[in-house]
């Protein structure tokens, strides 16, 4: 960073993990009048200022809504300044954040929460998981011809160590099933039916498959 010329101004924590909050503390100590914004489950992890949803975080002239996302953990939190959405391990590309500190219908909410902004928005999340995710896509629909096409090109960006992320909204209402389960051709795909459960229960369905396959890929490693 010192490098490059950079200064730091802010850091925006969205939960407690130590992969996304283990350098916060370093970072104070190197420059002090750093900035560090974040949920109440991160005060002991560098967090300076605790902030809540519907707060505001001015950095850099951009003005962030703070967003409660639960689901991943219990106070998750996002960043939103149009175009920028930093969602952190809610929303990812092409599917969902694990359920750790949550349950579905929670991370249902927050799925819609993430989903109100136009679609230009850029979906900033926190980590590369997007050809796993359109992998577990595809398996759900294998006849889809959007996801087909776009885990193949994801495929071949990888293979080049390119990144796919940020991605659109926009992009992300036709390749993620996780913003998709209030479609009906999609439910009765997973043999869901809606009229005689809670309107999350088909993402909650969607979540259960993918953990299974979590859990099964981690017994063949």
């Amino acid at each position: 960073m010192a490098a490059n010329g950079w200064q730091p101004v802010a850091i925006l924590l969205t939960h407690h993990h130590n992969d996304h909050t283990g350098g916060a503390k370093a970072l104070c100590e190197q420059f002090p009048q750093l900035e560090v914004f974040g949920p109440q489950e991160t005060a002991s992890k560098g967090a300076k200022t605790l902030v809540h949803e519907g707060d505001r975080v001015e950095v850099m002239g951009l003005s962030f809504e703070v967003i409660a996302t639960p689901g991943h953990t219990l106070g998750h939190i996002s960043y939103y300044s149009s175009p920028y959405l930093f969602c952190g391990d809610t929303l990812f590309s092409g599917g969902c954040g694990r359920l750790f500190e949550r349950t579905a219908d929670k991370m249902y909410v927050s799925f819609q929460k993430l989903n109100q902004p136009p679609g230009e928005t850029l979906v900033c999340c926190a980590h590369e998981y997007t050809l796993s995710n359109l992998k577990f896509a595809a398996a759900i629909l294998p006849h889809d011809p959007q996801i087909t096409s776009e885990y193949q090109k994801i495929k071949d960006l990888r293979a080049e160590n390119g990144i796919s992320l940020p991605t659109k909204l926009a992009h992300e209402r036709t390749i993620n099933l996780f913003l998709r389960t209030q479609d009906s051709d999609f439910q009765r795909a997973l043999s869901v039916n809606t009229a005689i459960g809670p309107v999350w229960q088909t993402f909650a369905v969607l979540r259960e498959k993918e953990e299974k396959r979590f859990l099964i890929f981690r017994v063949v490693l």
